[in-house]
């Protein structure tokens, strides 16, 4: 549902949110996609190569999401077709920012694999997507800084920048190693008769 420009409405919400979802399911869904590659388990010669595979899946997704997907869009839109120079180039970078962030992704999930196994997305996605948001904050401030200078941003603001590293750093820390091993089951006894 395309909104108009010219009112607010909660069309970004919705988007926002969706976002939240896909971005959310997306580490733990590639990390499946690499467990299920040849030479995973038991581990084989291809197993470095089994996040490689996985992601060279994420790049076919993206071509038909993020190519195909936007011509569609523009063209029931009746876009005129014309680009900038500088638009192309910055929108070029931060495809290339997306696309490594991506890549170095699948590698930090192959690698934590070997320690945390199942769980490795507990222990890497919290790194990044707590992160993601203070390399954002402070990427923007630089571009934009706040009019009466970096003095007069809010404490909270601060603050929370401080507990988004603190939370990602505690989740990583104690991400549990054990996800997906089968349950220990106490040992069971005969009653006494």
């Amino acid at each position: 549902m395309a909104e108009n420009s010219n009112s607010p409405g909660l069309a970004w919400l919705y988007f926002s949110l969706l976002t939240v979802f896909s971005w959310g399911v997306y580490g733990v869904i590639l990390h499946k996609g690499r467990s299920l590659m040849p030479d995973v388990s038991p581990p084989g010669p291809e197993v470095a190569n089994a996040g490689l595979k996985a992601f060279l899946f994420v790049g076919v997704a993206y071509f038909v999401v993020a190519v195909l997907g936007p011509i569609v869009v523009l063209m029931q839109r009746g876009t005129n077709w014309s680009l900038t120079g500088n638009g192309v180039t910055w929108s070029f970078i931060a495809g290339v920012a997306g696309a490594l962030g991506a890549f170095t992704l699948v590698l930090a999930l192959g690698a934590a694999a070997a320690i945390y196994k199942a769980a490795a997305p507990a222990a890497v996605m919290p790194i990044v997507f707590a992160g993601a948001p203070i390399v954002n904050t402070i990427t923007a401030l630089l571009l934009h800084p706040p009019k009466n200078g970096f003095k007069s941003l809010p404490w909270q603001f601060l603050l929370g920048c401080a507990l988004a590293a603190c939370g990602a750093f505690l989740v990583a820390k104690f991400a549990p190693t054990n996800v997906g091993a089968p349950p220990k089951h106490a040992a069971t006894t005969t009653p006494a008769k």
